[in-house]
């Protein structure tokens, strides 16, 4: 509100408020607002008579939403005769605000929807309606070995489907936050015009529990993204029981949600609370009933009711009219008030929307499943209750077709109204939803010199983490491809030596710089746009990696190839956000992850947290990783090279590499003739020194290997090679699947003499390839906590200094000869 059409009213306020402050004290009227500021009256944000007229056939719409209703139960249950189970409660509970969204909202051309993963059976069940999925389909439900339809949304699973993971939970609504501003950052760029999206996403009141969900509400106010919608289901019930069961989660969540600065849309009661929401006194009780009894009032008799919540108040319904209100008359449940609420949040302007909606959990499901704690355990219904469900539906089907073992499926006929309805609408809104596709462009090979640079290497000390800064500047030049890499930070660029990028790329802020920089006069200035290219997300792993996950999967949500690269301290990437990971793997992601300050024994003084020894490990579990530990720099330009190849060349390989890169700076050797093969299998040999006994060293490790091999030639006129392993997973999925030999028992055939491995990671990465290797094998490793210290003392204390190194070659020659 810009105008004050009360001038009077306003000023007996500030009155009121300042005599307030000045009795009480600055904090007391501080809370007054705050209180006034994220809390409203426990009733509907749109009113009835406000509702705007509902644009669709509404009679057509439920006999749709029946049959879906029905199909998702019948799926479940056909699939629990085997075991295999289902959740009945959450999309029967949530089937109108889907159905709505189908119908009137969801376009198929530019929106994006992040369905909750437990009502993933509904989802089928619609599009088994539309004619996208058969009665065979939904029989091998969570029967994926069989060709059959994945337990929850999984692109990977089903890639012409679904188009985002959110059924690990919170995950869902901190993708879709970045989702949003990803897709406000393509069109600041120039690079896409995403001004008619919309990111909806539809999540569980128990679900914002997870901090996920919440971690990224202030970026949503902040950068004014007014293209995307919450729609939170409140059934007040997790998974065991109330989401609150002492206190109200829609209040809790209200205020939450406006102290974040978002619009907040309450759809909470049905038409027949109308009448009853006059009184005053009633809507205080509601507002003051905890969870847990509201629960219970939803499953209990009217009497119950009528003593418990209206007692003193004078109601003109019979005990079984409000068992009827009072147990299921909710906003969720009628297709007007959700779309009310819809067309609400599509109208605001200037920050996202929050539409917090009432339901019944297990809704239409009958008396024994309805707002029952152990619903979500409930895994298919009974016959009888297929008959009470049918009944309770109005669907045409007969006792006969119940008599078995199984429901059946339900549909009205290819040509019916209610078959061709749905299509019409479909078509109205752009095509299907859920429906991910996929048009490959190949993005041009970049220019050969950035990557020669590397190759010829430096006598000047140069960490691979710069030399991989510089690379990626380079390519950021490029003349068609330059703009379509997406460097994304948390908070640590100059400590990745990335400030050189901040005048030329830019940091990303859709409010530009409002502000003179305080080092506007030096030559690396912290710069701010508009159209910035580099994500500088501030202190969160989290918000990085679901920007990261929004720029991987571009290629396919926007048909706009983009090549992102996020940089960050390796500790604090698998470990932290290996959820987020796996998340990426699923929506088929394509990119860079970059572990900087790699290693358990590279950060001089920061000690156990800051310590990486096992990153490598966790990125060796995921089979879309490609994960790499370049030794050096040339290596880092190979491997990047392969990536770009790999994933946005012709092929556009579902996959994303992992590489590690360190802090510490060396002279970068020039590359060696015929390497490259080598380096992106996993090994070559890198210096030869006699051969009685093979050396492999990753990463920093190389150096260490490097020393001993010196040391053992001067002192015991012992002769090593040293070979340069640049990703021990690699050689190991090799091994694995080879028909022929192995490329690790190749490389190494004819090589004399023991093995010896030593890495920065602790010994379970090298001993990756060890069942392969068919000489003696020995691991060196930095397992256990890391340590404060210098890097010679606490890579003396885990035996991986050079020392060690040629102490541990010794005993295996020995070992080996039988001396």
């Amino acid at each position: 509100m810009e105008t004050d059409w009360d001038p009077q009213e306003t000023a007996e306020w500030l009155e009121s408020l300042e005599a307030v402050r000045r009795e009480a004290g600055p904090d007391r009227a501080e809370f007054l607002l705050r209180r006034l500021a994220t809390s409203s009256r426990y009733v509907n944000t749109v009113a009835t008579d406000d509702e705007p007229d509902y644009p669709g056939d509404l009679e057509l719409e439920e006999r749709v939403a029946a049959y879906d209703r029905w199909n998702a139960a019948a799926m479940i249950t056909r699939g629990s005769k085997l075991g295999l189970g289902g959740h009945l409660s959450t999309y029967a509970s949530a089937a109108w605000l889907y159905e709505v969204g189908f119908n009137h909202f969801f376009h198929g051309e530019h929106d994006q929807v992040y369905f909750q993963g437990h009502a993933s059976p509904g989802i089928y069940a619609r599009a088994f309606l539309e004619g996208r999925l058969s009665e065979e389909q939904l029989d091998l439900f969570r029967r994926e070995p069989e060709g059959g339809l994945p337990s929850y949304p999984h692109p990977r699973a089903m890639p012409g489907f679904w188009q985002f993971p959110t059924v690990s939970m919170g995950l869902g609504p901190l993708n879709a936050v970045y989702q949003a501003r990803f897709n406000r950052y393509l069109l600041n760029r120039g690079i896409k015009d995403t001004s008619a999206s919309h990111v909806w996403a539809f999540l569980g009141d128990g679900e914002m529990d997870e901090p996920e969900a919440t971690a990224a509400l202030t970026l949503a106010a902040r950068e004014g993204l007014d293209n995307l919608t919450f729609v939170i289901n409140c059934n007040l019930q997790r998974l065991d029981g109330p989401v609150r069961g002492n206190t109200r989660i829609v209040q809790e969540l209200e205020g939450v949600f406006r102290g974040a600065g978002w619009n907040v849309v309450k759809a909470l009661w049905g038409r027949d609370w109308d009448p009853l929401l006059q009184n005053d006194e009633l809507v205080a009780r509601l507002s003051e009933t905890p969870d847990g009894q509201f629960q219970t009032f939803a499953a209990s008799q009217g009497d119950y009711i009528r003593e418990k919540l209206f007692h003193g108040i004078e109601v003109p319904h019979s005990d079984e009219e409000l068992r009827r209100i009072v147990g299921g008359s909710r906003a969720g449940h009628e297709p007007r008030k959700v779309y009310a609420a819809y067309r609400r949040a599509l109208d605001h302007r200037g920050g996202p929307t929050v539409i917090l909606v009432q339901t019944v959990k297990g809704w239409t499901l009958g008396a024994g499943v309805e707002a029952r704690n152990a619903n979500h355990q409930m895994k298919k219904l009974s016959q009888d209750e297929f008959r009470d469900l049918r009944d309770r539906l109005g669907l045409p089907i007969s006792d006969a077709a119940l008599d078995g073992d199984l429901p059946p499926y339900a549909h009205p006929g290819p040509g019916s109204p209610e078959a061709r309805y749905v299509a019409e609408r479909r078509a109205a809104l752009g095509g299907p939803v859920p429906s991910r596709k996929v048009s490959h462009h190949p993005l041009a090979a970049p220019d050969a010199r950035p990557f020669d640079k590397l190759a010829k290497g430096s006598a000047q000390p140069v960490a691979t983490t710069m030399a991989f800064v510089r690379l990626v500047k380079d390519l950021m030049r490029e003349p068609e491809t330059g703009r379509r890499w997406v460097p994304i930070v948390p908070d640590e660029a100059r400590t990745f030596g990335m400030e050189s990028l901040f005048p030329s790329a830019k940091i990303y802020s859709p409010l530009g710089q409002r502000y003179e920089s305080v080092d506007r006069d030096l030559l690396l200035a912290y710069t701010e746009s508009t159209e910035g290219q580099i994500l500088l997300e501030g202190i969160t792993e989290a918000g990085s990696m679901a920007s990261f996950t929004a720029a991987a999967s571009s290629y396919a949500t926007h048909g706009e190839p983009m090549i992102p690269f996020y940089i960050f301290y390796s500790m604090f990437g698998w470990q932290r956000t290996g959820d987020q990971m796996w998340a990426l793997a699923d929506q088929l992601g394509r990119g860079f992850l970059v572990g900087a300050t790699a290693g358990r024994t590279t950060m001089t003084g920061e000690g156990l947290q800051h310590a990486d020894g096992h990153s490598q490990l966790i990125a060796s579990t995921n089979p879309a990783c490609m994960a790499y530990d370049p030794a050096f720099a040339y290596e880092v330009g190979v491997i990047v090279r392969d990536g770009l190849r790999r994933m946005y060349g012709e092929a556009g390989e579902n996959v994303f590499y992992y590489l590690t890169v360190y802090n510490e700076p060396k002279p970068q050797p020039a590359m060696p003739e015929g390497a490259e093969e080598g380096i992106v299998k996993g090994m070559y040999r890198f210096s030869e020194g006699g051969g009685q006994a093979q050396l492999l060293a990753s990463g920093t490790a190389i150096h260490w290997a490097l020393a001993a091999q010196e040391l053992l030639r001067e002192e015991y006129g012992i002769g090593v090679d040293v070979w340069s392993v640049t990703s021990w997973s690699e050689l190991r999925r090799d091994a694995m699947t080879a028909t022929g030999v192995p490329y690790v028992q190749e490389a190494l055939a004819g090589a004399r003499g023991p093995v010896i491995a030593v890495s920065d990671w602790m010994r379970a990465v090298p001993d990756q390839i060890a069942p392969w290797v068919r000489q003696p094998w020995t691991s060196l490793g930095t397992d256990g906590f890391g340590l404060s210290g210098t890097r010679e003392s606490v890579r003396e204390h885990f035996g991986v200094d050079p020392r060690s190194i040629a102490d541990a070659v010794l005993k295996a020659v020995q070992e080996e000869s039988g001396a």
